[in-house]
């Protein structure tokens, strides 16, 4: 009865949050594109690296700015895209936000071969229903 009485209790807190995080996912126009203006695929460069964003058919707005057809960059290094793109995407050494709706950076990258691969998000950091991201490339650094 116990465990029953747990479960129901979960669901119950549970569902708001999904419900939550169903309301903070956007919609993206279907011909938007994020890509890289520099490095291009297979680009050999030396450190820091200047990565600078491009998008087409979507305009870039700040983290927090809910306009419809807007997003931000978040830029993945060394990792693939995460399997739940329902929730905020993590910030972490290897997602990068720029949440402030900037077009580019510079990092900070050991020598070797990296991949790197554009992941949009909006508002809340949500990657769009229809994900807005580039092809991983790969670069290597000297």
């Amino acid at each position: 009865m116990i465990r029953i009485a747990a479960t129901l209790l979960s669901a119950v807190m549970l569902a708001p949050v999904s419900a939550l995080a169903e309301n903070m996912v956007s919609e993206a126009p279907a011909n938007a594109e994020v890509y890289f203006v520099q490095p291009g695929d297979g680009d050999t460069v030396q450190s820091p690296v200047t990565v600078v964003f491009g998008l087409r058919n979507m305009g870039v707005a700040p983290a927090g700015t809910d306009k419809e057809g807007t997003g931000h960059h978040h830029l993945l290094i060394d990792t693939d895209v995460p399997s739940d793109l329902s929730k905020p995407l993590p910030a972490t050494d290897q997602i990068k936000h720029f949440g402030g709706g900037q077009t580019e950076t510079e990092i900070m990258l050991s020598p070797g071969e990296h991949t790197l691969q554009l992941l949009l998000g909006n508002y809340a950091h949500v990657p769009h229903r229809d994900p807005v991201m580039s092809e991983k490339i790969t670069i290597t650094v000297e």
